[in-house]
Order: structure tokens, then sequence, then C-alpha cells
């Protein structure tokens, strides 16, 4: 009985793969689409025998549904030939990776899956922890608040994930209008990413400077407003705020996120960070937007406010923020996570996956300080040791070397031989 209605997992690996030839005129801009259960190089070595063409293998997908019953690519096949794409021959079809992957989800879930929306991952631990404090939180501030607008800050290392992070918290508060301020608008590509292409934000819209209007989103739907602090809160020629963004000011949000917190943080270096990283965002570092940088003077009504950033140690430090209203995720924690999956892995059920085999191996460098610093420390005297003046050594060498490659690459322009250093 058992067996019949809980059969054993078979030894093979059912796997979906696609992959192009390299070189090879007739079958440029195709994509062949196979299924194997054993190894895609194998299975493809079968198929090419001794032609010798190179080939180059586009992605590998497990071919089990949810259910846990086997798909071939003869499934795949129909579905692609049902959105009309086009196939010139047998397994080979011209169309993008993200229509297969596509394709392969809706066969997995049993649903459609517009082409766009290829991923289906879920939210790892530490994310679902932040967004469960976040929303502990700002439930409990509202009770005992309801004129008060809370605040909670994501103290978060870099590929965290607090853009999808912060996705799933507005589904999980029923958020409709999320409007996202940064001080780093090169990182739009990461929100709208997110938003457009998982299928758990299916139907949410993305206002951005360069895309989508509000005038032309569907306000019935919940919609992201992306844009920059500089460009929404900043001024026109005689002191107001722009007309173009007046929308923006009229709306009450239900949560204004700032992201790249700290950029904002360190107000009398801003300048200095912003000409490090982009020109075009010099702007703000000059005072742009500025004014309004504090929730009390900001010209936006929301309902609650979300600080992203991974060295907002100022903010923190200042006591901006209290224990209760932070989530801390250090590169630490997650070499802890990762190492703890390991020790645990044997004992997880089967498939399940590994949320951190992807994330890169850190080692953690510290500095001793000399006995005469510490010396120095411990009888009181804790404001002797500056680390800018002790470092000052490394630093002019750095400076030097990089004066001395940049006078190097005038040189090459003027047609003489340069030397990097």
């Amino acid at each position: 009985m058992s067996k019949k209605f809980f059969p054993q997992r078979p030894d093979a690996n059912p796997t979906i793969y696609a992959y192009e030839l390299i070189g090879v005129e007739s079958h440029k801009g195709l994509v062949k689409v196979g299924y194997t259960n054993r190894t895609s190089h194998n299975r493809i070595a079968e198929q090419l025998k001794t032609s010798r063409v190179q080939y180059k293998i586009l992605f590998e997908e497990s071919a089990i549904r949810n259910d846990g019953t086997v798909f071939t690519d003869h499934a795949v096949h129909r579905f692609l030939r049902k959105k009309k794409i086009k196939n010139p021959e047998g397994e080979w079809f011209k169309c993008s990776l993200d229509e297969i992957r596509s394709a392969i989800l809706s066969i997995k879930l049993g649903i459609i899956v517009d082409d766009s929306r290829s991923l289906n991952f879920k939210m790892r631990p530490e994310q679902e922890k932040a967004v469960n404090k976040t929303i502990t939180y700002f439930k409990s501030f509202k009770k005992e608040n309801r004129d008060k607008t809370p605040h909670f800050l994501w103290n978060a290392k870099m590929r965290f994930g607090k853009t999808f992070a912060t996705y799933q918290l507005a589904k999980k508060m029923g958020w409709k209008k999320l409007l996202v301020l940064t001080f780093k608008p090169a990182v739009q590509s990461a929100w709208e990413e997110d938003l457009q292409t998982h299928i758990d934000f299916k139907g949410w819209q993305f206002i951005s400077r360069n895309g989508l209007s509000f005038e032309e989103v569907d306000k019935n739907k919940p919609f992201v407003c992306f844009g920059s602090f500089q460009d929404y809160l900043g001024k026109n020629e005689v002191g107001g705020l722009k007309a173009k963004n007046e929308w923006v000011h009229t709306i009450n949000w239900d949560c204004v996120v700032l992201d790249e917190y700290h950029y904002g943080a360190w107000r009398e270096n801003a300048k200095d960070l912003f000409e490090a990283e982009d020109k075009k965002e010099v702007k703000f570092g000059e005072g742009e937007g500025i004014d309004f940088f504090d929730e009390e003077t900001m010209p936006i009504t929301t309902n609650a406010y979300l600080y992203l950033s991974g060295t907002p140690f100022r903010a923190i430090a200042s006591g901006e923020f209290i224990e209760e209203q932070i989530f801390n995720w250090t590169y630490s924690d997650e070499q802890r996570a990762k190492e703890e999956w390991i020790r645990t892995e044997q004992g997880r059920s089967e498939g399940e996956i590994n949320p951190y085999q992807s994330l890169p191996r850190m080692v953690m460098l510290t500095y001793q300080l000399p006995d005469s610093i510490k010396e120095i420390a411990m009888k009181g005297e804790f404001n002797e040791f500056d680390l800018n003046h002790f470092f000052s050594p490394v630093f002019r060498t750095i400076e030097k070397k990089a004066i001395n490659r940049l006078k190097c690459k005038e040189i090459s322009k003027n047609g003489c031989p340069a030397l990097y250093l």
C-alpha cells in the first residue's frame, strides 16, 4: 500500500536542457530544447555524435512538477508552439531563454505564466525574519501611536536581497502604493527586474522616469513608483517643488522606502561619494533635495517608512533607530547561516535547495592594534586614536599611485609609452 501511494523517487535525474550550436550559420538564433534523465553533456554528445560541432549549454532545469510527477521536452515543445514561437525544425526554436523558462514554470505550476516572468524563488530564512519583524513592529507601533508614522531600518549587507524582500513585505502588508526614493538612481534596474520578472508580483506596475508614467498606470492595481530623492524632492528655479512631480506629493503612500540610505546620512561627504559613483548624481551632494531629508520636513505623506542600507553606521550611532526598529544581517551572519545549512544538509528533506549555495566564500581580515595604543585606550584616553590618521601613510601611497596612473594615461594619449603602476 505504501509503495502504491508513496513510490520511491528513482535515482535518475529528469532534466530539461537548452543549448545552441556555435559557428553553425544554418542554426544561428535557434535553441534546442531537450530532455534527459542523465547528464545534459552526455545526451548532447549522443545527438552530435562525431560531428565535432561546438555547442553551449544555456541552462538546465529540473523536469519534475510540484506534485512530484515528471514531464518531458515534448510538453515544453507543445507549450512553445501554442505560443506561436517559430519552430523551423523538430526540437529547435527561435526564442529567448526567458520564454523557455516561462514555459517550464507554467508546466510545473499548472498555470499560465507571463513570458516576462520566469523567476519563482522563495525568500531565504533571514529575509522572512526581516519581513516578519518589520510587520510586527509596524502593527504594534500603530496600536500605540495612531497619529504617528513608524520607521524601520534594514541594516543588511550586499546580496541580502533587500528589493525582493521589500516587495514581499508589501504583499504581506497589503500595500498597493509604494514609493521608492533612492540616493543612488543606478539601482533602478534591480527594483524593476524583481517586480517584473518574479511570478509573485504579477499585476504590479512600475513607474519610473524613463518608463511607465503615473497617468498610464491602472489605479485599481498595485504600483511602485521609483525615483531619485534629488528629482522628486529637488526644488525648481523659484524654490518650490517641481510641477511634473506634484502628483507624488498628493498621494498618501502606503510606504516610502529610502534605499541606499547611508548616502543621505553622510551629508557632509555626500558630494564626494556621488562623484566617486556617478557624475550625474553630484546635484544631491550639492544639496538638491537635502532640505527635505528628514521625515518631519519631507513633503510626502505615508503610513510607514522603510530604510535600506548596507552601511547605516551613522544613523545607528546617532540613535535615530532603536534596537526594536532595526533588522541586522551582516557578512558574519551570512557565513554562519551558510555553514549551518551545510552541517544540517543531510538531515533536511529531499529536494530542499540550499539557498546559500551560490553565495561566495567570505574571508574576514582584522587588524591587531599595537600594544602601545591598547594601553592608551585601557587608561580611558579613548579620543587619542584616529583610524584615518593611523592609516594616513597607506592612504597617501594609494593616492600617489592613483595620480601616477592618471599621468601615465595622459602620456599614452599623446602617443608616448605608458607605465601603469
